[in-house]
């Protein structure tokens, strides 16, 4: 008998340490049979996150499990591993993480994976025993945005970037293909951190781009670092967001200073405020991850791996860019998503 699912979206409540979301797929006559639990970890609540969340939204529907989405309250990798432990002890089967600080997570998600089928998702955990990660190249996404940049700044020019965190294994390959890619550099063989620019205060300069300095900048200070950074560095032709957050904050400092379209604005990640930037004209594009894909093929892995099956390590999920020419289609898209 072909069984017909469908989810139940429990209302998201603040439990302290995360938000929670749960998708439960309906048995039918089938009732008794008991099926998988699941979990997808995020490392913080960003709008970001809702797009994964509707795509493990559909995928409980379409594999027939049932979902935990949990949003940790703050970027801590404190809370993320209580969350996984709470998890855990709740008697989840299967969780599928994106690690706030992989270097010093290893061991712990080691633990994770010994007890349970473990992948990582968005960003990865390279040295740890995790059976597959589900995302980008993120390096590549950062030399596409490089070009981004030589496209806003032609003849060359200051650029200062602002990103979230640094802990992430993401965001240091991001940051290192953005730089790259204005240097000319060549993609190294092997991409190895250790050999990464990581002073973030230092100064990079090829004589045409000059990288001012790395800013900091979450979800809560965004528009406040881009506004001291367009206040201290006049020298400053061009401003890069590499979090989600950080477009939409740069963009308003931007414009509270009547600087739209002065200072060159590039983006990544598809917050409401760039695509709308994009369209007006203030923002030349956004290098797009599909968070919708991280949701919906963690829950179809974690369900293999569950029956058995053993998927390929690295699920690439390619990134996208978004220029004017092409907003209209993928915002539409994005939003059909969404909407489920």
């Amino acid at each position: 008998m072909k069984i017909k699912s469908s989810y139940i979206t429990l209302t998201a409540a603040i439990l302290g340490l995360a938000t929670c979301f749960s998708f439960f797929t309906g048995c039918g006559a089938d009732e008794s049979k008991q099926e998988f639990r699941i979990a997808f970890v995020t490392n913080q609540i960003a709008d970001f996150w809702n797009i994964a969340k509707a795509g493990c939204r559909d995928g409980a529907k379409d594999f027939g499990v049932s979902v935990e989405v949990k949003m940790p309250t703050e970027r801590s990798a404190t809370l993320q591993k209580q969350i996984v432990e709470d998890l855990i002890s709740s008697g989840i089967q299967a969780i599928a993480i994106s690690p706030l600080d992989a270097d010093n997570q290893t061991q712990w998600l080691n633990s994770v994976a010994a007890k349970l089928p473990l992948i990582t998702h968005d960003s990865d955990a390279p040295q740890s025993n995790r059976v597959s990660y589900v995302g980008m190249d993120n390096y590549k996404a950062g030399r596409m945005c490089g070009e981004l940049v030589k496209k806003a700044l032609p003849d060359g020019g200051g650029v200062m970037l602002f990103i979230g965190g640094m802990g992430q294994d993401n965001s240091k390959h991001r940051r290192q293909g953005v730089i790259d890619e204005l240097f000319d550099r060549e993609r190294p063989e092997k991409l190895d951190t250790k050999n990464y620019d990581l002073d973030l205060e230092k100064v990079l300069d090829s004589g045409k781009y000059q990288i001012i300095r790395t800013i900091l900048a979450d979800d809560q200070n965004a528009k406040d670092k881009a506004a001291d950074a367009i206040n201290a560095y006049p020298e400053m032709n061009a401003m890069v967001g590499l979090f989600e957050y950080n477009p939409p904050g740069c963009y308003q400092a931007l414009k509270q200073a009547d600087k739209l379209g002065q200072i060159k604005l590039i983006g990544f990640d598809e917050n409401d405020v760039t695509l709308q930037g994009i369209k007006d004209g203030f923002i030349t594009g956004t290098i797009v991850q599909d968070p919708y894909q991280y949701g919906y093929q963690s829950v179809k892995i974690l369900k293999e791996l569950l029956q058995g099956k053993k998927p390929e390590s690295f699920i690439d999920i390619a990134p996208r860019k978004i220029v004017k020419e092409n907003v209209d289609e993928y915002w539409a898209d994005l939003k059909a998503k969404k909407a489920g």
